[in-house]
């Protein structure tokens, strides 16, 4: 299976609000539970730990009662 770009993610939080919890969920429903991705920095990810490497990364920002994506850290490559 081909590697997704955590940019993926990003872009399908934009707007929403997110807990980790919600966001797991979301990120399996839309591409999978075997799903891997890769970052600029770290690759063959899993969901649980591409979240937290876009948490300590700083890619989210509050949000009503959870977070959602900082639009404005998002690398455009």
């Amino acid at each position: 299976m081909e590697q997704l770009h955590a940019h993926e993610v990003l872009f399908m939080m934009e707007g929403n609000s997110y807990s980790e919890a919600s966001l797991r969920e979301a990120i399996i429903g839309k591409f999978g539970r075997e799903q891997r991705f890769y970052a600029c920095s770290a690759e063959n990810m899993n969901v649980d730990e591409l979240i937290e490497f876009l948490k300590q990364k700083g890619k989210f920002m509050p949000k009503d009662d959870g977070f959602t994506v900082d639009i404005t850290k998002v690398c455009s490559h």
